[in-house]
């Protein structure tokens, strides 16, 4: 059954989303880019808020791709509690070398979810390569908000490859990028772990905006009927 993971940027706006029952807390501050990272004193505060309630993941940031930053970044972020680790892989970079870094975690078994963007056009063979580095997930989203929603940027012959893929590894499989509720009945078909969202909770579906209670419920209903159907 897919769930629901919801994008938050606070407290108040965890315990909002707890209260409408989603699958996935996923802490990130938009106003700082696709991935952008809350102050790790805020993600150790909201992990403590949910008290396990719910699993929690958190991004480390819009950063580039070099093995020591994004390392010591994981490091970071790890000491917060959080239960999954996102990653966003930009365009260019250490790609190679990043892995290889991230998989000196592996005796630690960090929980680390690899975020591809569907607007990048992304080689997807780069799933197996992840499995074999460790990761325990991955998911699509877009980087350009811009641009429009996931299904908007990647044809559903690439999405359906995607969640395939994924699962065929026994990877968390996730799809977010600037999802709608129309979006749901389509990218459920595709059977993956997780939807996850933030601008279509958001007052005037603006994701830098505050949650909308009534937003996330409608978006937790959507995903629930489409789930059983």
């Amino acid at each position: 059954m897919t769930g629901m993971l919801a994008s938050v940027n606070s407290i108040s706006e965890a315990l909002l989303v707890l209260s409408a029952e989603v699958d996935i807390i996923d802490l990130k501050q938009p106003q700082l880019g696709a991935l952008g990272a809350l102050d790790l004193v805020d993600v150790k505060q909201i992990v403590a808020a949910i008290a396990g309630r719910r699993p929690v993941s958190a991004t480390i940031g819009d950063l580039p791709m070099q093995p020591e930053v994004i390392f010591n970044a994981v490091q970071l972020m790890a000491e917060t509690g959080v239960d999954y680790i996102k990653i966003g892989f930009f365009p260019s970079g250490d790609w190679t070398g990043t892995l290889k870094k991230l998989n000196t975690l592996a005796p630690q078994k960090q929980a680390l979810i690899a975020v591809l963007f569907a607007d990048t056009q992304p080689d997807l063979t780069i799933i197996a390569t992840l499995k074999a580095s460790g990761f325990v997930g991955v998911m699509l989203d877009t980087m350009d908000k811009q641009q429009g929603s996931l299904t908007q940027v990647m044809t559903a012959e690439q999405i359906a490859s995607f969640v395939s893929q994924a699962k065929q590894l026994q990877l968390l499989c996730g799809l977010a990028g600037s999802l709608r509720i129309t979006d749901i009945p389509e990218l459920i078909a595709y059977h993956p772990d997780y939807l996850g969202f933030r601008g279509a909770l958001c007052q005037e579906h603006s994701r830098v905006g505050q949650l909308n209670q009534p937003a996330v419920q409608a978006i937790k209903k959507a995903v629930l009927a489409a789930s059983v159907e």
